[in-house]
């Protein structure tokens, strides 16, 4: 039986016709790493609300249509926490997107996705993000962030 504490977090990417726009994180938890913005829920703070929140603090843009497509379990073997992501699509923003002191955003041709420098796990997953495709997905990740295994369906 499953009893680990699961810590819930947004990952919004941003998806217009053929390109995607990413961000380099440049502190903290997958740093050196492209990938989408997001971050953890504040206490009284909606899911939506807090992807808004990440969006603006990462790189001052503000979205008022989400797409929930997916839910991520990530966890690692030797640590007890479970990471549950709730992936978001969006298309239409508000504002220009900036570089802040946490993410440098760069927009990405949909053929021209950098995953050699991004979390194993986008490589299964994004693709079917891009379709617009419903997902749910459990990863496990060694020590070194190498995928142990993992299962993604779609729903």
């Amino acid at each position: 039986m499953e009893n680990n504490p699961k810590k819930i977090l947004t990952l919004c990417i941003i998806h217009q016709k053929n390109k995607v726009l990413l961000g380099m994180k440049k502190r903290g938890f997958g740093q050196g790493r492209w990938n989408g913005f997001g971050g953890k829920i504040k206490e009284g703070e909606s899911i939506i609300d807090a992807a808004n929140r990440e969006l603006m603090e990462e790189i001052g843009i503000k979205v008022q249509d989400f797409q929930h497509l997916g839910v991520l379990d990530f966890s690692w073997k030797n640590k007890p926490e479970i990471l549950q992501v709730h992936i978001f699509k969006a298309s239409d923003f508000i504002g220009v997107p900036s570089e802040s002191e946490e993410m440098k955003p760069e927009w990405f041709s949909v053929n021209e996705i950098p995953f050699q420098e991004m979390w194993q796990d986008d490589k299964h997953w994004l693709p079917l993000f891009l379709e617009n495709k419903k997902f749910q997905g459990k990863f496990l990740f060694d020590d070194a962030d190498n995928i142990l295994d993992y299962s993604l369906d779609l729903v």
